[in-house]
């Protein structure tokens, strides 16, 4: 076994496909390949999958996947065009009429170099404006400090790997201490909120698997991870921030909406009630945009 090899847990019954980050004597340090998990296993009970693709950890949460991203499209295609209608109808305009619409600007630092690598992918598939870092989960907040007047985002992603730590007692779950990186999320969700402390002003979403959710909602995040301390999906915080980046400004993100519509479910994110950070202006410039036009 060596760095990099794809492998699974024979004790969890190879249910998550995980990528070997780094191995120290009898212990292997893993990184979910699909999942925002951070764990250790021991080497003993470690196999490595050399063809990933027919794993049954892979193919389970890919055929999940490809549905929920199919959806996501067609939702923000049909979304997009009720809001084109929506604006000729408020505004008063003509479909003729030149008019630009401004999607809310992302800065997502992400602790998986392979995951933010897709979200960007799949921002710039959606047509949202994005600015992405891989950053450690411990250098978030510091790095936030600097990024947050240079890129000066509507919405923040802040996102890693997490977990709860080993032999935990089910009391502990509230403390700070049994989670990998929560504590790490936390200080940057605190930083962000110290930069815009309105709600409506910087959305934030925050948290990986089985983050300590109750404690990144009160250091000041919209939606967070994980209420039911569940594995989520690489791209659920993604997902968020699309649907935050793509609703008007004036209306609230849809709660039930866009929780349902993540891969992992309500047990997986939550949220509080937001203000979407959607714009439309006029007139349109003949200048080529970075942003889509209407």
């Amino acid at each position: 076994m060596k760095l990099g090899d794809l492998v699974v847990r024979n004790s969890y019954g190879g249910d998550v496909l995980f990528r070997v980050e780094d191995l120290r004597q009898t212990t292997a340090v893993l990184k979910g390949t699909d999942y925002r998990l951070l764990a250790d296993a021991p080497i003993g009970d470690l196999a490595v999958v050399p063809h990933p693709e027919t794993a049954r950890a892979t193919q389970q949460v890919r055929v999940k996947v490809s549905a929920t991203m199919q959806r996501m499209v067609q939702e923000q295609l049909r979304q997009q065009q009720v809001q084109r209608d929506n604006v000729v109808q408020q505004h008063g305009l003509q479909r003729d009429q030149g008019y630009f619409e401004m999607p809310g600007r992302v800065l997502h630092l992400d602790g998986d170099g392979n995951y933010m690598k897709k979200s960007m992918q799949l921002y710039q598939q959606m047509r949202v404006p994005a600015h992405g870092l891989h950053a450690n989960e411990a250098q978030m907040a510091e790095i936030l400090q600097r990024l947050l007047p240079q890129v000066r985002p509507d919405i923040v992603v802040i996102t890693g790997h997490d977990g709860v730590l080993k032999h935990r007692p089910k009391e502990e779950l509230y403390h700070l201490s049994s989670y990998k990186n929560s504590q790490n999320f936390v200080n940057a969700v605190r930083v962000a909120r110290d930069y815009e402390k309105s709600r409506d002003g910087l959305i934030v979403v925050a948290g990986a698997c089985q983050s300590h959710f109750e404690a990144l909602l009160q250091a000041g995040a919209n939606f967070a991870s994980s209420p039911g301390r569940i594995l989520i999906h690489a791209l659920d915080p993604v997902y968020i921030a699309i649907k935050s980046s793509f609703t008007p400004m004036r209306e609230t993100i849809n709660l039930a909406e866009v929780i349902q519509g993540t891969i992992s479910g309500v047990d997986g994110v939550g949220g509080i009630e937001t203000l979407g950070r959607h714009r439309v202006g006029m007139p349109k410039s003949s200048k080529p945009q970075s942003t889509a036009l209407l």
